[in-house]
């Protein structure tokens, strides 16, 4: 890989990482959409974040991370916090069925 390729790279990964942070990068397109309050979302649920991690499918850390505002959860994990956050008793029970 010649030095041009590798210097496109790295300003290619910087630019992600300030896209994923929420900053804004030439040329991405953003959707503003409603951020999950993933703490809400558990507390209404009445679990902890140990049993909601697990219920959820996600690391211990993450769900953390999540409700600290480090990072945002996405995809999958943010449509099954919306649901959870609809009816969370209900929601909780199809989880532990």
């Amino acid at each position: 890989m010649d030095k041009r390729h590798f210097d496109q790279l790295v300003k290619g990964v910087r630019e992600m990482k300030r896209h994923m942070a929420g900053k804004p990068v030439h040329g991405a397109r953003v959707t503003e959409l409603a951020e999950p309050d993933v703490r809400a979302i558990r507390e209404a649920a009445k679990i902890s974040q140990s049993q909601f991690a697990k219920l959820i499918g996600v690391n211990l850390r993450t769900l953390q991370n999540w409700e600290q505002h480090r990072t945002r959860p996405t995809g999958p994990a943010r449509a099954l916090l919306k649901i959870v956050a609809s009816n969370p008793r209900s929601a909780i029970e199809a989880l532990h069925a």
